[in-house]
């Protein structure tokens, strides 16, 4: 008996010592394009994290759509098949609602402002409320301002939107935008848009430039009109309950392996900037707005922020009055000198381009 009872132990030992030292496995889902600086980031993620685990993290990359659109993703860090995921704020407004108040039209008025809002309050609120809702909040990115874009001609004033068949996508913040501008709306997923361009199905929508840009939509649709009316926002999520079982060492290498919300921002502002000079031969027609037009635009919505608001529900009142209050923090702040701006093309601090905008 000691004898059996011994080999056992000799037996067993080494495995339950294996089965402590297999690297930790993080399933990253995502829906970057092939090719692409959303690609880039995920795979320079990869290479960052493991190397400074020291092999006691292994990634396995989902990035590039292999688990179906967003929702799907969602589903996924849900049931605990996905660990790590990147998620449109519109996909992410299924988790928490609250979300879609930050697509309100003309809510923020300058990139400065933006930042401000989102640093000192807007971060610390969504990682509460993410957390609520099982999801560990990692960053925040801002992709730029929304544009919109047309076929046959630009939208220079909310006049020009009457009655256009106008792609919106599946937000309630696309909807109530479209409606004050009294087009005909038209609801379709983001891959629908370049053929129902090429149909006549749809005539305008809205997207961040480097979206619009660099997708095949600006041959179909050239004219863009810098409106600046919203943000295009995305953001990177983990699943709570698996987070919550990992080391602190472990969570601090996969939080900080991702780039920061301001290199992310310096970053895309660079990408946008840079998609705005060669504009000529991405073959887009620029349409950069009057004081007087934008006020125009700025008139037509003034009363969606509110209705926004009252439609999402939820925490959504709290969260936008938090926001004008962080508004006037920063508006009764002292000017700040001019930032430096990332030479042309090249995102700051050598790291790799932006990632995949949100759609």
């Amino acid at each position: 008996m000691i004898w059996i009872a011994a080999l056992a132990t000799a037996w067993l030992t080494p495995l339950c010592a294996s089965a402590a030292d297999r690297p930790v496995e993080v399933v990253v889902g995502g829906t970057a394009f092939r090719g692409t600086a959303g690609e880039q980031q995920w795979m320079d993620f990869q290479r960052r994290a493991e190397a400074a685990s020291k092999g006691s993290i292994r990634m396995k990359m989902l990035i590039r759509g292999e688990l179906g659109p967003e929702e799907q993703v969602v589903s996924a860090l849900r049931r605990g098949r996905v660990q790590y995921a990147n998620l449109s704020a519109t996909v992410a407004s299924t988790v928490v609602p609250e979300i879609s108040v930050l697509y309100a039209p003309f809510l923020f008025s300058s990139e400065a402002e933006t930042d401000y809002v989102f640093d000192t309050y807007l971060t610390r609120e969504f990682s509460q409320l993410f957390a609520k809702r099982g999801l560990e909040f990692i960053v925040f990115y801002d992709l730029g301002f929304q544009q919109m874009w047309s076929r046959n001609k630009p939208l220079l004033v909310p006049a020009d939107a009457r009655g256009i068949r106008f792609r919106v996508s599946a937000s309630k913040s696309a909807e109530i935008f479209g409606r004050a501008l009294k087009a005909d709306l038209i609801p379709i997923g983001f891959t629908e848009i370049i053929p129902s361009l090429q149909t006549g199905l749809i005539e305008a929508g809205e997207n961040g430039v480097t979206l619009y840009a660099r997708t095949g939509t600006a041959a179909e649709a050239p004219h863009l009109t810098l409106t600046n009316h919203g943000l295009a926002l995305s953001l990177i999520v983990a699943d709570k309950r698996w987070w919550d079982r990992q080391t602190p060492a472990h969570q601090k290498i996969l939080r900080e392996s991702f780039p920061t919300a301001k290199w992310l921002r310096e970053a895309t502002r660079a990408e946008i900037a840079n998609d705005l000079r060669e504009a000529q031969k991405l073959k887009i027609q620029v349409h950069r707005l009057t004081p007087a037009q934008r006020a125009e635009w700025v008139r037509a919505t003034a009363s969606t922020q509110r209705e926004l608001v009252a439609a999402v529900g939820g925490d959504s009142e709290r969260i936008f009055n938090g926001i004008l209050a962080a508004k006037r923090a920063f508006a009764a702040r002292p000017a700040a000198p001019a930032p430096k701006v990332a030479p042309t093309g090249a995102p700051p601090s050598g790291k790799p381009a932006t990632p995949a905008p949100a759609r």
